[in-house]
């Protein structure tokens, strides 16, 4: 289980990475990630107009500096049961990245319809190939986790 600290869980923050972040997508999932280094300055150089609610949430301001994730399985991906086995998978595999990933980066996991049929070997291969195209992961990158 991941611990509290290392958890997405306002909608805010949800919306600021999905929006402000990089994605890349699989055939499985897709991984939005928004860096540190990914200030809001370059927006607002951009004449980008921010929300209160997100310039309140930026990863600069973030007090503790860590890695944080959260996860979107939605009821497109199955029943219940086949929606909270997707997430236990994704949470147990993103606990095992989480040292890899820079400090202060701030990530969500969306799990596509075909997740529900995907082993957790797929899954970890899926992760890993979306967050090293973000350059979130080293190229050479651990794969633990993915059995």
């Amino acid at each position: 289980m991941l611990p509290a600290a290392a958890r997405l869980t306002r909608s805010q923050e949800f919306r600021l990475v999905v929006r402000r972040g990089r994605r890349s997508g699989r055939s499985r999932l897709v991984v939005h990630a928004l860096r540190p280094d990914q200030s809001l300055e370059s927006a607002r150089h951009r004449g980008e107009a921010l929300p209160e609610a997100e310039a309140n949430t930026a990863p600069t301001r973030n007090s503790t500096g860590s890695t944080r994730v959260g996860f979107v399985v939605s009821k497109a991906v199955g029943t219940a049961v086949i929606r909270h086995r997707v997430s236990r998978r994704l949470r147990h595999l993103m606990r095992d990245r989480l040292a890899a990933l820079p400090a202060g980066t701030l990530v969500v996991v969306r799990a596509l319809p075909a997740a529900a049929d995907a082993s957790s070997r797929e899954l970890g291969a899926d992760l890993d190939a979306a967050m090293r195209k973000l350059r979130v992961l080293a190229p050479d990158g651990p794969a633990t986790g993915s059995r």
